[in-house]
């Protein structure tokens, strides 16, 4: 950040506490006091560094949707597969909303990101904000979350494993390029830091003062971090012009709706086949807990482990930690708000992970497609395990952390 920050005021995300800025040696991160988050970072030449890696990012993008990413060979047949080709398997399949899902989180939303952050950062470089920097930034930061480039890679590993003992597996230039990209769009995001960015506006929070504070009259923009004097009910940021909550309004009503709603669909995402496996005309239905029991029979301990953590313990335990959370904040706990605060932490960082199964079933239907040698069909499961993935994952974004807070603060913890 620039040396003209020193002083400034600015709050955490996530507990609302309010720190003043100081300068921290390059390569560190200031946390906050409080609950522990990350209030910003030093990153030094943040700007060409990020823009280097984006770039990169963009290219190595381009070649892993261009080029052959994975290809089974079995009985003289070849089945060549490209990055769009599991979604679209999906589609052909008569489960369009599985393939909407998968391209999606795998291609167009890493792309937008990397394009959306390239249109910012190229007038960045010479010293210029973007024409509608705020509208493109805040699509960008909507849809980072969604974009699980790791998780796909996760869900490819496995399929490679679970395919050699059924045909021969050729790995494609598409491959190489996505194992690649996963590195440079990883390192893209941790180079990048948004200050250097929002320094090129006109726009300061150095007129907020501590009797603002006192009198809770701030409002804290999650989008850009911008402070606001709280003067009407429904403002809206003046930098990112993003809509300001003194708290997300509804939070704990839709976070118990959402909760309600995935704990409905977890029963048949575990009862009905998230694939059928067809070999010379004889299926095989197979659902997540018979895939894990499969494995260990198989001898793969690890993937077994990986593949039970990612489809089963990661969505419960994410039920009972906001189920937990809720109950916390509506009967006034004041409970280890910091240890409270690092498990909703948790749940936003692994939630997303449980989508692993959903790529794997793309992956395994578009690959194993040799007619009567061989065929894997996805199944109706699937459909429910995916709903539930999404909704648990909207359901911690609609939590607000702040609530964990708000009585800690009133017992002068």
């Amino acid at each position: 950040m620039a040396d003209s920050l020193v002083g400034e005021i600015i709050a955490c995300h996530e507990c609302d506490n309010f720190h003043y800025y100081k300068l921290i040696p390059v390569g560190t991160k200031a946390h906050c006091l409080h609950c522990g988050n990350i209030l910003y970072r030093h990153i030094p030449d943040s700007i060409n560094r990020s823009l280097a890696l984006y770039f990169a990012a963009l290219l190595l993008f381009i070649i892993a949707n261009v080029f052959p990413f994975l290809s089974l060979e079995l009985g003289g047949r070849v089945v060549e597969n490209i990055l769009l080709s599991s979604s679209w398997a999906m589609y052909k399949m008569g489960m369009g909303e599985l393939g909407a899902l998968i391209v999606l989180t795998s291609i167009l939303f890493p792309f937008i990101v990397i394009v959306g952050m390239l249109y910012l950062l190229v007038p960045a470089r010479m010293g210029i904000a973007a024409p509608f920097m705020a509208q493109v930034y805040r699509i960008v930061n909507a849809i980072v979350p969604w974009s699980l480039v790791g998780v796909y890679m996760l869900g490819v590993l496995i399929a490679i494993v679970k395919l050699q003992d059924l045909a021969n597996v050729i790995t494609g230039p598409s491959l190489i390029a996505l194992s690649i990209l996963l590195i440079v769009y990883t390192a893209a995001r941790a180079s990048f830091d948004p200050h250097a960015l929002w320094s090129l506006t006109e726009h300061s929070s150095s007129g907020i003062s501590s009797d603002d504070i006192a009198n809770h009259k701030i409002l804290n923009c999650h989008t850009c971090g911008f402070l606001h004097r709280h003067e009407d009910k429904h403002q809206h940021c003046s930098r990112c012009a993003s809509p300001l909550h003194h708290r997300k309004h509804n939070s704990i009503e839709t976070t118990w709706a959402l909760l309600a709603s995935a704990v409905v669909l977890l029963i048949p995402a575990n009862i009905y086949p998230v694939m059928t496996v067809i070999r010379f005309g004889r299926g095989e239905p197979s659902t997540i807990l018979s895939g894990v029991l499969h494995l260990i029979e198989s001898g793969m301990w690890g993937l077994a482990m990986i593949v039970f953590v990612a489809s089963i313990v990661v969505p419960v335990m994410k039920l009972i930690i906001l189920s937990f959370l809720l109950i916390s904040v509506h009967k006034k706990s004041i409970w280890r708000p910091r240890d409270r605060t690092l498990l909703y932490r948790a749940t936003e960082v692994v939630g997303a992970w449980s989508m692993v199964d959903i790529f794997l079933v793309g992956l395994l239907s578009s690959l194993v497609s040799l007619d009567a040698l061989s065929t894997i069909r996805p199944g109706i499961g699937a459909i429910f395990f995916a709903g539930v993935v999404v909704i648990t994952m909207f359901a911690a974004h609609s939590f607000d952390p702040r609530l964990i807070w708000d009585n800690a603060k009133e017992e002068g913890q």
